[in-house]
Protein backbone atom coordinates (compact mmCIF):
# COMPACT_ATOMS: atom_id res chain seq x y z
CA UNK A 1 0.00 0.00 0.00
CA UNK A 2 1.19 3.47 -0.93
CA UNK A 3 -0.82 6.49 0.24
CA UNK A 4 -0.57 10.26 0.39
CA UNK A 5 -3.18 11.81 2.66
CA UNK A 6 -4.13 14.76 4.84
CA UNK A 7 -5.77 12.57 7.49
CA UNK A 8 -4.00 11.04 10.50
CA UNK A 9 -2.23 7.76 9.77
CA UNK A 10 -4.02 4.68 11.11
CA UNK A 11 -0.93 2.81 12.27
CA UNK A 12 -2.80 -0.15 13.76
CA UNK A 13 -4.73 -0.72 10.54
CA UNK A 14 -1.52 -0.71 8.51
CA UNK A 15 0.12 -3.18 10.89
CA UNK A 16 -2.87 -5.52 10.67
CA UNK A 17 -2.85 -5.32 6.86
CA UNK A 18 0.86 -6.10 6.54
CA UNK A 19 0.86 -9.16 8.80
CA UNK A 20 1.06 -12.49 7.02
CA UNK A 21 1.96 -16.09 7.90
CA UNK A 22 5.23 -15.93 5.92
CA UNK A 23 6.68 -12.98 7.84
CA UNK A 24 8.60 -13.43 11.07
CA UNK A 25 9.06 -9.73 11.66
CA UNK A 26 7.64 -6.31 10.91
CA UNK A 27 9.85 -3.24 11.13
CA UNK A 28 8.39 0.26 11.20
CA UNK A 29 9.52 3.85 10.94
CA UNK A 30 7.39 6.74 12.17
CA UNK A 31 8.44 10.30 11.34
CA UNK A 32 6.90 13.13 13.37
CA UNK A 33 6.97 16.92 13.49
CA UNK A 34 9.58 17.98 16.03
CA UNK A 35 9.45 21.25 17.96
CA UNK A 36 13.06 22.30 17.40
CA UNK A 37 14.96 22.47 14.13
CA UNK A 38 18.26 24.24 13.46
CA UNK A 39 17.97 26.48 16.54
CA UNK A 40 14.36 27.44 15.73
CA UNK A 41 11.25 26.63 17.71
CA UNK A 42 8.78 25.08 15.28
CA UNK A 43 5.10 25.98 15.69
CA UNK A 44 3.72 24.04 12.71
CA UNK A 45 4.82 22.39 9.50
CA UNK A 46 3.29 22.75 6.05
CA UNK A 47 3.91 19.86 3.67
CA UNK A 48 3.37 20.16 -0.07
CA UNK A 49 3.43 17.27 -2.53
CA UNK A 50 3.39 16.77 -6.28
CA UNK A 51 0.96 13.89 -5.89
CA UNK A 52 1.17 12.02 -9.24
CA UNK A 53 4.95 12.08 -9.34
CA UNK A 54 5.24 11.27 -5.63
CA UNK A 55 3.02 8.20 -5.96
CA UNK A 56 5.06 6.95 -8.94
CA UNK A 57 8.33 7.46 -7.06
CA UNK A 58 7.02 5.79 -3.90
CA UNK A 59 5.86 2.78 -5.91
CA UNK A 60 9.25 2.56 -7.63
CA UNK A 61 11.06 2.74 -4.28
CA UNK A 62 8.74 0.10 -2.83
CA UNK A 63 9.35 -2.24 -5.80
CA UNK A 64 13.12 -1.75 -5.65
CA UNK A 65 13.20 -2.45 -1.92
CA UNK A 66 11.07 -5.58 -2.24
CA UNK A 67 13.38 -6.96 -4.91
CA UNK A 68 16.67 -5.86 -3.33
CA UNK A 69 15.93 -7.04 0.23
CA UNK A 70 13.61 -9.99 -0.41
CA UNK A 71 10.83 -8.69 1.84
CA UNK A 72 7.18 -9.73 1.62
CA UNK A 73 5.44 -6.39 1.83
CA UNK A 74 6.07 -2.66 2.30
CA UNK A 75 3.45 -0.07 3.20
CA UNK A 76 4.21 3.65 2.98
CA UNK A 77 1.87 6.44 4.09
CA UNK A 78 2.92 10.10 3.94
CA UNK A 79 0.83 13.06 5.05
CA UNK A 80 0.61 16.53 3.54
CA UNK A 81 -1.07 19.76 4.55
CA UNK A 82 -0.67 21.66 7.80
CA UNK A 83 0.64 19.61 10.73
CA UNK A 84 1.28 20.45 14.36
CA UNK A 85 4.24 19.52 16.55
CA UNK A 86 4.14 15.79 17.38
CA UNK A 87 1.81 15.01 14.48
CA UNK A 88 2.78 11.96 12.44
CA UNK A 89 4.25 12.72 9.02
CA UNK A 90 5.29 9.38 7.52
CA UNK A 91 4.83 5.74 8.44
CA UNK A 92 6.68 2.86 6.80
CA UNK A 93 6.02 -0.78 7.64
CA UNK A 94 8.07 -3.65 6.22
CA UNK A 95 7.22 -7.34 6.63
CA UNK A 96 9.90 -9.95 6.06
CA UNK A 97 10.84 -13.50 6.92
CA UNK A 98 13.78 -12.19 9.00
CA UNK A 99 14.48 -8.91 10.82
CA UNK A 100 17.72 -7.93 9.04
CA UNK A 101 16.06 -7.70 5.63
CA UNK A 102 13.14 -5.77 7.12
CA UNK A 103 15.42 -3.27 8.87
CA UNK A 104 17.60 -2.82 5.77
CA UNK A 105 14.57 -2.32 3.53
CA UNK A 106 12.99 0.19 5.92
CA UNK A 107 16.19 2.27 6.02
CA UNK A 108 16.44 2.11 2.22
CA UNK A 109 12.83 3.27 1.79
CA UNK A 110 13.08 6.32 4.08
CA UNK A 111 16.45 7.36 2.63
CA UNK A 112 15.23 7.04 -0.97
CA UNK A 113 11.97 8.80 -0.12
CA UNK A 114 13.96 11.79 1.19
CA UNK A 115 16.09 11.87 -1.99
CA UNK A 116 13.58 11.14 -4.74
CA UNK A 117 10.01 11.95 -3.78
CA UNK A 118 8.71 15.47 -4.56
CA UNK A 119 7.55 16.39 -1.08
CA UNK A 120 8.47 19.76 0.42
CA UNK A 121 8.30 20.77 4.08
CA UNK A 122 8.09 24.30 5.42
CA UNK A 123 8.62 24.91 9.13
CA UNK A 124 6.55 27.72 10.62
CA UNK A 125 8.49 29.45 13.43
CA UNK A 126 8.25 32.73 15.39
CA UNK A 127 11.33 33.91 13.40
CA UNK A 128 9.69 33.19 10.05
CA UNK A 129 9.06 30.29 7.71
CA UNK A 130 11.87 27.99 6.54
CA UNK A 131 11.91 25.31 3.86
CA UNK A 132 13.51 22.10 5.11
CA UNK A 133 16.61 20.85 3.29
CA UNK A 134 15.90 17.10 3.26
CA UNK A 135 19.54 16.23 2.57
CA UNK A 136 20.42 17.36 6.09
CA UNK A 137 17.54 15.68 7.90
Amino acid sequence: MIKLQKEEIDILDILERIKNPESGGIVTFLGTVRENSKDHVVSKMEIEVYEDMALRQLEAIRSEAKEKFDVHEINIVHRYGELNVQDNIVFIAVASRHRKEAFDACIFVINELKKRVPIWKKEITPEGNFWVDEKNE
